[in-house]
């Protein structure tokens, strides 16, 4: 241990070795958890929080859900020293204890992490046969895809889905002869795509020409791309859709829901 601890410790730990005295304790370091500190100096992170958690806890709890989740990028394994439920197990428990929209936006990212696959998860459900929330589970892996970028993706999938449109493929790879462009969603056969523009699509002034001269390229190949924002309202959204497909489905046998 040095002078500067970069990581979260026990400050009882470390006054006794002499790293600190009290008064250096407290002036350069902040309380995290009762008798667990971090220097003021140090970003408070999400993965430092969680090992902070661990020290509190006796140096013996297991992360879990959500923590487990972020962590991962038997049932329990070990990620930077900590014991963390398999991503498997992780999913288990967010599936089920979680509303639909959210579990399946959470699962999306833990699947892109680490190539989590729905039959490792029911295995480990098969060892649980009494747990609660078995059946929420099930419903909620059946739309799990690790093609979503973000919870926003997420949930204008199911909004798609759930409106009874046909389910849309992620990150469909478009090669321009340049480079290759990544749609968020759509239907490849019919060339529509729709995609979640986030709030530094307008404020980040590269990328926003780069956004201008990607769409007029995939327009240019035949693309009709749907944009939506943030404040853009589900059933405006689904007629959009709709729309796109029906001017293609003379050539692609879809079957519209209106």
């Amino acid at each position: 241990m040095g002078s500067n601890i970069a990581e979260p410790f026990i400050g009882t730990e470390a006054v006794a070795s002499g790293v600190f005295n009290r008064h250096q304790l407290r002036i350069r370091h902040r309380l995290v958890f009762p008798n667990v500190y971090l220097s003021k100096q140090t970003p408070l992170s999400l993965d430092r929080r969680i090992a902070a958690a661990w020290l509190w806890a006796g140096r013996e709890a297991t992360v879990g859900c959500l923590a487990a989740a972020a962590l991962h990028g038997d049932e329990v394994t070990a990620v930077a020293g900590l014991a963390v439920t398999t991503p498997e197990r992780t999913a288990f428990d967010i599936g089920r204890r979680k509303p639909h929209r959210v579990a399946v936006a959470r699962l999306d990212a833990l699947a892109r992490a680490t190539n989590l696959k729905p039959d490792g998860v029911m295995s480990v459900a098969e060892r649980h046969p009494g747990a609660r929330g078995l059946r929420q589970l099930e419903v909620a892996l059946e739309f799990v895809d690790a093609g979503a970028q973000s919870p926003r993706e997420t949930y204008l999938r199911l909004l798609i889905i759930r409106a009874g449109l046909p389910r849309p493929q992620t990150q469909i790879p478009v090669i321009t002869g340049e480079e290759t462009y990544y749609l968020d969603m759509g239907w490849e056969d019919c060339m529509v795509a729709v995609e979640y523009d986030g709030e530094h699509h307008r404020t980040d002034s590269l990328q926003y020409r780069n956004d201008i001269r990607r769409l007029e390229t995939l327009q240019r190949l035949g693309w009709i791309v749907i944009r939506v924002i943030a404040g853009d309202h589900p059933t405006a959204i689904l007629q959009r859709v709709r729309r796109a497909l029906d001017t293609r489905k003379s050539t692609v046998h879809y079957r519209l829901s209106v």
